[in-house]
């Protein structure tokens, strides 16, 4: 009887530790979120999002301010369409400008906003004009690639 009763506490504390660890592998990937109040929404289109995905953070001087909801493509203009949700606690004017992000050098992307000086605040269904594209680490090394070879063979014996 004792042994019994034992083993249920032991399984409920391994489904216990089970359920912990699957919670903070949805939360670290966000992949889970508890918001039931979205705020507002807004739009804004980017030539390049590069690895951006859903859920990816959206800040403002290192603070989450609102979330990636979805990501399309339009095209009529053959730019990257992309929703974002805003916190409705963060008020932003409606000159603010966005671009994409890298967290360190091969971090995950996410999009930070500046706010501008308009005296009129984002709201719901806006579209934000100004946005600067993700920078692309394979096109930044060609370039330099291309670039050196242009500048032709660096042999100083040839003088």
């Amino acid at each position: 009887m004792q042994r019994s009763k034992n083993d249920v506490w032991v399984g409920l504390f391994v489904l216990l530790g089970a359920l912990a660890l699957v919670f903070l592998a949805l939360q670290s990937a966000n992949l889970l979120s508890f918001t039931v109040d979205k705020g507002y929404s807004v739009t804004a289109k980017f030539d390049n999002i590069g690895g951006l995905k859903p859920k990816a953070a959206v800040k403002s001087a290192g603070v989450v301010v609102g979330r990636v909801e979805s990501i399309g493509f339009d095209d009529k203009t053959f730019q990257a369409k992309v929703q974002l949700s805003m916190d409705k606690r963060f008020a932003f004017p409606k000159d603010s400008s966005l671009k994409i992000l890298t967290s360190g050098l091969l971090g995950e992307q996410y999009i930070g906003i500046e706010a501008g000086a308009d005296a009129a605040n984002l709201a719901a269904g806006d579209v934000i004009g100004t946005t600067q594209s993700a920078v692309v680490l394979e096109n930044l090394i060609s370039q330099f690639l291309y670039s050196k070879a242009a500048d032709g063979p660096t042999d100083k014996s040839a003088k």
